[in-house]
């Protein structure tokens, strides 16, 4: 099954860039991930390049994987990360976000994994199917049902490296089908875009740079401040995909032919 992906990270409004992209598509896996350093503490972005770069490391000899071992993988990476904090004592508190998708090619599954706001969203025949739900004071707030408003609702209660951390959250193992598309990205992407517009802009584009820079395109019309970073991951091909179910969709709402 053919995969495509491409991937995009801009500074935003913000002095530095805190955000790490990752890819890697071999014959028989695939991992693609972003990382966000948390904000307000010194070494956010070297916790984000650890944690990417030792992650992506251990899909160098490219073999089959599971999620038993991409489950090791991101607990290492956390190790690693608090190893760099003892060996510095100036990112004692550095931490970082973590969405990654692992594919595995030969049995042709998927799965992921995630701390914090940084998000993995599945999309199938054109629509949201999926997406995980944040390790956040908003998320948190938003399921009570409790109006956050004036209240700085985006603190994390869990992200690599951070104190008192929480396990790690993983999906469930997802059969891919021809066309599923992901979208891996960190919150200065998702938060000026909604669902519906992610999944108009798939609807209209033959590639996930395309995809990537039309979503893009409506980003810029918002007040966007945060570092930004997605990778658009297309497996098989999902504007064909996309296609049918349109014309599906629109034959439901033609006149009956006599």
């Amino acid at each position: 099954m053919n995969i495509n992906f491409a991937s995009t990270s801009e500074i935003g409004a913000r002095e530095s860039n805190q955000d790490e992209t990752g890819a890697l598509a071999g014959q028989h896996s695939a991992c693609f991930l972003v990382c966000d350093g948390v904000a307000g503490t010194p070494g956010g972005e070297t916790a984000a390049k650890l944690a990417r770069d030792t992650l992506l490391a251990e899909l160098q000899e490219d073999r089959t994987i599971n999620p038993a071992e991409t489950k090791e993988w991101v607990m290492n990476a956390d190790q690693v990360i608090r190893q760099a904090q003892r060996n510095n004592l100036n990112f004692q508190q550095m931490s970082t976000t973590l969405a990654a998708l692992f594919i595995d090619r030969v049995e042709q599954r998927s799965w992921w994994a995630h701390a914090g706001d940084s998000r993995v969203y599945h999309f199938r025949r054109g629509f949201i199917h999926a997406v995980t739900r944040d390790h956040s004071l908003a998320q948190q707030m938003k399921e009570a049902g409790v109006d956050n408003s004036g209240i700085n609702s985006n603190l994390l209660y869990n992200a690599l490296g951070a104190d008192g951390a929480l396990p790690v959250s993983y999906s469930e193992v997802l059969p891919l089908e021809d066309g599923d598309a992901f979208l891996v990205c960190t919150d200065g992407f998702w938060c000026s875009l909604t669902p519906q517009e992610m999944e108009q802009a798939l609807r209209m584009v033959n590639s996930p740079e395309e995809w990537l820079a039309l979503m893009q395109k409506a980003i810029n019309r918002s007040e966007k401040k945060d570092n930004l970073s997605a990778v658009a991951v297309w497996v098989g091909s999902p504007q064909e995909t996309t296609l049918l179910q349109s014309m599906a969709d629109s034959a439901r709402f033609l006149p009956p032919r006599d």
